[in-house]
């Protein structure tokens, strides 16, 4: 059997949809599997064992097209589900499955605050859309494999006082208003029993320079000095990662590590939770605020000009 699962992006989705590519190869003799994302997201997969040919775009799909038709495909699992996926199965002509994104019910709740969404994990969600593969979520969580050119050496790279542990905290976030604010940053800071590596992209220097210059001797900001893979070695080596609903949310819980997840305008009800993460992983959140969820991806800034799901969550009762 040969098999093509799409998902374009972003870290965190691709992430989670590594427990389906696992549990193929381990359950279905004799499989090939291919898989089809963005070329800036190809080093999430690249390590992968379970993964047999990568394929990337770096804008289009008729990029790969020629090339995946020689393929002959059995089956395309599609997990992405938009108008390039539905060009790619036309094009492909191969028998698919394709994963319901619920758009209607996302809207449903942010728009009108009903709602209709499944109890249920995406992960279980992209289970049942290939049931009729016969495939069992195995329940082992979800993957991430690294190079060893990007496991970082403590030693070399953190503090001394570092060295007998430390919580890995994110500073980022693909939207503002997913984004933990820079005073609940340095709450985190203050409250957090162990020093604190700030994990993010260039984009993120700043705020985290910012932290840094108020907490010192607590702090140090890889923000923008690290690739993604040297920032999952990082959070894989600490003793507790704080984060909002990021792509390095999913490493950790694919790292099985204890994570306080920040939410903002963003719900885990979307299905999007840490899946299967440390024992002692908490959420963090402003229940009962009428004006979340306001989106299912996140803004600029606050529709609101007040952010109170964010400014109003309160710390002072979570273990850090």
């Amino acid at each position: 059997m040969k098999v093509l699962i799409v998902r374009f992006s972003s870290i965190g989705d691709i992430v989670l949809t590594t427990p389906i590519i696992r549990c193929l190869k381990k359950q279905i003799n004799d499989i090939e599997i291919h898989f089809l994302t963005k070329e800036n997201f190809k080093s999430v997969l690249d390590c992968n064992p379970y993964i047999d040919v990568l394929h990337t775009i770096k804008s289009d799909i008729s990029e790969v097209i020629p090339a995946l038709k020689k393929e002959n495909f059995d089956y395309i699992i599609d997990l992405h589900r938009n108008v390039r996926t539905l060009k790619l199965k036309r094009k492909l002509g191969a028998k698919s499955y394709s994963y319901n994104k619920l758009n209607w019910e996302k809207f449903l709740i942010t728009t009108f605050k009903i709602n209709k969404l499944p109890a249920q994990h995406i992960v279980n969600r992209y289970f049942e859309t290939i049931k009729k593969l016969g495939l069992i979520n195995d329940n082992n969580g979800l993957d991430y494999f690294i190079n060893t050119k990007d496991e970082i050496n403590l030693t070399d790279t953190l503090p001394s006082d570092f060295l007998n542990g430390y919580n890995a905290l994110v500073v980022g976030g693909s939207y503002f208003t997913k984004q933990i604010p820079t005073n609940k940053l340095n709450e985190i800071c203050l409250q957090s029993k162990l020093p604190l590596v700030l994990l993010g992209g260039k984009e993120d220097f700043n705020i985290a320079e910012s932290v840094f210059n108020t907490h010192k001797l607590k702090t140090i900001n890889l923000c923008g000095k690290l690739n993604l893979n040297q920032s999952a070695s990082i959070i894989n080596q600490s003793v507790k990662v704080i984060t909002s609903d990021t792509g390095l949310m999913h490493i950790a819980a694919a790292y099985k590590k204890d994570i306080i997840s920040v939410w903002g305008n963003t719900i885990p009800e979307f299905g999007m939770g840490p899946y299967l993460a440390g024992e002692q992983s908490q959420i963090v959140e402003v229940k009962n605020l009428s004006c979340r969820p306001c989106s299912k991806l996140g803004y600029k800034k606050c529709p609101k000009g007040h952010f109170k799901c964010m400014n109003e969550i309160n710390f002072s009762n979570i273990n850090l």
